[in-house]
C-alpha cells in the first residue's frame, strides 16, 4: 500500500532543518494530530504508520511512502525494524538522507528525530 504526499513541506538546506523550526512548527507535524500507539513518519499534517518490517520511502511508484518532490529520489530511503529498533538507511539517493542535521548512510531513529530527504522534512514519532 502506497501513500502519497503532494507538495510536502520543504527547506532549502537540509542541514538547517532543526534551526528552521526548533519549537515544533510545520515539519514536526500538526500539534492537534491524534495518533494511535505506533511508529510514524510525519510530514506536515500527514502521518504515515510504519507497520511493516521494511518501508520504502521515495518519489517512485514502488515507494510505500511517496513524496512528490523533485529533490527526493525515486528510491530515497528504507526504514527497517531490527531487534525492535527502527533504523533508516539511505538508498543511494542523489541528495542524501539527513537525520538531526547529520548526513547518514544508516541511523537508528528515536522519537522526535528530524529526517530530511532531499528538501522534504519529516519527523519520526514513536507513540506509546
Amino acid at each position: 500500500m502506497s501513500a502519497l504526499v503532494n507538495n510536502p513541506p520543504a527547506i532549502d538546506d537540509p542541514t538547517t532543518a532543526l534551526e528552521a523550526a526548533p519549537h515544533g512548527e510545520d515539519h514536526r507535524g500538526d500539534p492537534g494530530l491524534q495518533l494511535d500507539p505506533g511508529r510514524y513518519l510525519l510530514c506536515g499534517s500527514e502521518a504515515f504508520a510504519l507497520t511493516a518490517d521494511v518501508t520504502h520511502v521515495g518519489r517512485g511508484m514502488i515507494a510505500d511512502v511517496r513524496l512528490d518532490d523533485h529533490t527526493v529520489s525515486a528510491r530515497h530511503a528504507i526504514v527497517v525494524v531490527r531487534a525492535d529498533r527502527l533504523r533508516i538507511l539511505d538508498d543511494r539517493s542523489t541528495n542524501g538522507t539527513v537525520v538531526n542535521g547529520r548526513r547518514i548512510d544508516e541511523a537508528e531513529l528515536h522519537d522526535g528525530d528530524v529526517v530530511v530527504l532531499g528538501r522534504v522534512v519529516l519527523t519520526y514519532r514513536d507513540v506509546r
